[in-house]
């Protein structure tokens, strides 16, 4: 089929390579364009963008595709379908409508549960027990339209929002192929979203990465696990912001006020249980281990985390 690619970050990667290794004539990459990054802030590309240069695909970068001059570029591509994922621009309906079989997504969830923005972080914060990919036919909505293939994973107790960007971005890879044949040949019946268990997955807040010890212990261990490694959960110790990278939920009631540590190796209490941080970084610093961070940073027992 000949494709236009539409994606931005690192989990995109993997299905424009599935894409290209299965074949399929990528006529054109879309992506976010260059943008200023790391201590120099000199402009970085995409990751896509960066693959698709390896890969000697041509790339457009326009800062939106509102613009009239971009829609005829679009559309002029006369691309049979055009594969989106994680692209950060909302598309026009007449881009919607450009490619022969219109535009299919790879989205990050099990729809319609966790529509929007943040699905991987959601489901963990949420204490979902599985997720999963959907291929599924883009329209007006957000994520509202009809899925073609989804395919599940279970969401263990370890896991973090890295573990399942990476196993999801793998997934969506490995069934994107199959579902672009599907719809080709029409084998693929579209399933339409029902509308109980709709969820959205809203863009993840600042003040949602702070620490609040008054809630209890396992909601704690999720906020770590679902904001790891970005943005990652902080709190303060000793007016210092710390970011907190991993640790250990214990139903064991506290007894204090939460947010002391109840030992000198970051046993804190909580509004209900106990969480003992194993992995921080203060700033400047680089990510530690519990004995190594309390090694130049100690922490008594009596401490107040806020």
């Amino acid at each position: 089929m000949k494709l236009i690619f539409m994606g931005t970050p690192d989990f995109a990667v993997p299905t424009l390579t599935a894409l290209v290794d299965a074949g399929h004539d990528v006529a054109m990459v879309y992506t976010q364009p260059p943008r200023p990054a790391g201590r120099g802030k000199k402009e970085q590309k995409t990751p896509v963008h960066k693959i698709a240069d390896q890969i000697g695909l041509p790339v457009r970068t326009p800062k939106s595709l509102k613009d009239p001059a971009e829609k005829a570029s679009l559309a002029a591509l006369g691309a049979d379908c055009a594969v989106v994922v994680a692209y950060g621009q909302i598309l026009p309906q007449d881009v919607l409508d450009a490619p022969r079989l219109g535009c299919v997504n790879v989205h990050a969830s099990l729809l319609p549960r966790w529509r929007g923005a943040a699905p991987i972080h959601r489901a963990i914060m949420a204490g979902d027990t599985e997720t999963g990919v959907c291929i599924m036919q883009m329209e007006a909505g957000l994520d509202t339209g009809p899925v073609l293939s989804r395919a599940a994973v279970p969401i263990g107790p370890k896991a973090t929002t890295a573990d399942l960007h990476d196993t999801l971005a793998d997934l969506g890879a490995s069934l994107i192929n199959g579902a672009l044949e599907g719809l080709h040949s029409g084998t693929l019946v579209p399933e339409h979203q029902p509308d109980e268990g709709v969820t959205y997955a809203h863009k993840i807040e600042k003040a949602e990465a702070r620490i609040n010890w008054s809630d209890d212990a396992a909601a704690i261990d999720r906020q770590v696990r679902g904001l790891f490694p970005f943005p990652g959960a902080w709190t303060l110790i000793d007016g210092q912001r710390v970011k907190v990278l991993a640790g250990e939920a214990f139903d064991a009631p506290a007894g204090t006020k939460p947010g002391s540590a109840l030992d000198s190796d970051l046993l804190i209490a909580c509004g209900d249980g106990r969480y003992r941080i194993t992995r921080a970084q203060r700033a400047g610093k680089g990510p530690m281990d519990l004995k190594d961070f309390l090694r130049g940073f100690p922490v008594p027992a009596g401490t107040l985390l806020t």
